[in-house]
C-alpha cells in the first residue's frame, strides 16, 4: 500500500499539524517546531526515514527548489528595504560575535573542546557549517564531534523556534498597541496584503523601469517560474567564481538573493514572484520538509548520549548572544526583541525565519493594514538577519573553526 503518493501524504499530515498547532496558541508555538517535533517521534516510531524522497520532495526542495524560494525572496524586498536593514545586520554580527566569545571561554570547562569547536559553527548556521564540522572531525577520527555537529544541527531550532516566537510576539504586541494609538502609521509605497495568498506584497509605488512588464496574457506561472529560474542559475555560477585578492568564493544563494532584488527592480522579475505564479505554497512545502528530512540521522540513543553537551552550548551561546545584542541594541536604539529574534535566526535560517515571522503578524493582527504593518517592520529584517547570519557568516566561522579542531 505504501508508495510515492502516501509519502506524500504522510509528509502533509505532519506538515499541518504544526499550522494547526501553531494557529491554535496563536503562534506561541510554531508550527516549524511542532513539525519538527512530530517529525522527528515519527522517524523513531511509524514513519520510514525515506518518506520525504519516497514524496518526492527531496530532489526539488534540495535543489531548484531553494534557489527559486531564495531568488522569490529578492521580489519581495527593495533596494531601499535592505539599505534600511544595515543596523540589522550589525546586531546580527554582535549577536554571534558574542555567542562565540561565551562559548569558547565557559563551555570548555563543562564539556570536551571538541565538542565546542564542532559544534558552534552548526549553532551559528545551518547544512553547510555542520557538514563542514562533521567532515573535518571525521578526518580527525573525532567520531563523537562530528556526531555532535550533526545532531546539534539537528536540533538548534528546538531551542530558536519557540525563543523566535516568544520575541516576535512581544515587539509585535508592542508595534501594534502604538499602531491601534495612532501613534504612528503604515507607509504607503504600493504595499499591500494579498487577499487571496495571505502574503505580503512590498512592492514601492508603481514607477517606470528599465525592462517593460510582459502582458498578462503572456506573462503565465510558467514564464514566471522560468525567468526565476534563469536567475537562480546565474547566482549558482556566481557562486564558482573565485574573488581575486580573497581566494574565495561567495555562496550562490547569497548571489541568488542579490540577483533577485537586482533583476526585480530592473523589471525582469516580477514583484512577489512565487505568490503571483500561485507556487509560493508547494515551493515552502517542499523545502521545509528537506530540512525536516536531516533529522532522520537523529536517534534517540546519539541525543541521550549528548543531550547535556548541547543544552549546555546553546544556552552559554544563547545568553552570549542575548547580551551582546542587548548593549548593541541600545547603542543603535533599536528594539530589543526585534534585534534579538533577527540574530536568533542563526538557529535555524531560512525558510523557517520566513514562516515564523508571518505566523506572528498573522495571530497577532486583526485586520490587513495591522498585517501588512506587522509584516512590513518585521519581515525585512527577519530575512536579512537569517542570511546575515546562516547564508554568510556560519559558512566563514566554520571555516575558520575546521582549523582549530
Amino acid at each position: 500500500m505504501y508508495n510515492f503518493a502516501l509519502a506524500f501524504v504522510a509528509c502533509a499530515v505532519v506538515y499541518i499539524i504544526g499550522e494547526v498547532v501553531s494557529n491554535l496558541t496563536k503562534a506561541w508555538v510554531p508550527s516549524v517546531f511542532v513539525t519538527a517535533a512530530v517529525v522527528l517521534v515519527g522517524y523513531w516510531t511509524v514513519l520510514p526515514k525515506t518518506v520525504v524522497t519516497d514524496a518526492m520532495l527531496l530532489p526539488f526542495g534540495s535543489g531548484i527548489g531553494i534557489y527559486l524560494l531564495i531568488t522569490h525572496m529578492g521580489t519581495v524586498i527593495s533596494i531601499k528595504q535592505l539599505m534600511e536593514q544595515w543596523k540589522t545586520i550589525v546586531a546580527c554580527l554582535a549577536g554571534l560575535a558574542g555567542m562565540c566569545a561565551f562559548a569558547l571561554v565557559l563551555c570548555p570547562m563543562l564539556m570536551p573542546r571538541e565538542y565546542v569547536v564542532a559544534g558552534l559553527p552548526p549553532l551559528t548556521g545551518g547544512i553547510v557549517a555542520a557538514t563542514t564540522m562533521m567532515n573535518k572531525a571525521q578526518e580527525l577520527g573525532l567520531a563523537e564531534a562530528a556526531i555532535f555537529a550533526i545532531a546539534m544541527y539537528c536540533v538548534q531550532g528546538f531551542a530558536g523556534y519557540p525563543l523566535t516566537a516568544v520575541c516576535l510576539q512581544l515587539e509585535g504586541k508592542k508595534m501594534l498597541k502604538a499602531f491601534r494609538a495612532g501613534e504612528v502609521k503604515l507607509e504607503k509605497t504600493g504595499a499591500e496584503v494579498d487577499e487571496v495568498n495571505g502574503k505580503l506584497v512590498t512592492a514601492e509605488a508603481p514607477k517606470k523601469k528599465l525592462i517593460p512588464a510582459l502582458p498578462e496574457k503572456y506573462n503565465s506561472t510558467v514564464v514566471i517560474l522560468g525567468k526565476l529560474a534563469i536567475v537562480a542559475w546565474m547566482g549558482t555560477q556566481l557562486g564558482k567564481v573565485v574573488i581575486p585578492g580573497l581566494n574565495m568564493t561567495i555562496s550562490g544563494a547569497v548571489w541568488a538573493l542579490v540577483l533577485g532584488i537586482l533583476f526585480t527592480t530592473i523589471g525582469f522579475l516580477d514583484e512577489n514572484s512565487l505568490n503571483k505564479a500561485n507556487s509560493y505554497g508547494i515551493v515552502m512545502f517542499a523545502l521545509m520538509m528537506y530540512i525536516f528530512d536531516g533529522l532522520k540521522d537523529c536517534t534517540p540513543e546519539m541525543l541521550g548520549s549528548i543531550i547535556m553537551p548541547m543544552i549546555i552550548l546553546i544556552v552559554i551561546g544563547v545568553a552570549g548572544m542575548a547580551l551582546v545584542v542587548f548593549i548593541a541594541a541600545k547603542i543603535m536604539k533599536m528594539p530589543f526583541c526585534l534585534s534579538m529574534a533577527t540574530a536568533l535566526t542563526a538557529l535555524y535560517g531560512f525558510p523557517p525565519n520566513a514562516i515564523i515571522t508571518e505566523s506572528v503578524c498573522t495571530a497577532l493582527a486583526e485586520t490587513p493594514e495591522e498585517k501588512e504593518y506587522l509584516m512590513s517592520k518585521m519581515f525585512p529584517a527577519m530575512i536579512v538577519g537569517g542570511f546575515t547570519t546562516v547564508t554568510i557568516t556560519s559558512v566563514i566561522i566554520a571555516g575558520v573553526f575546521a582549523e582549530m579542531l
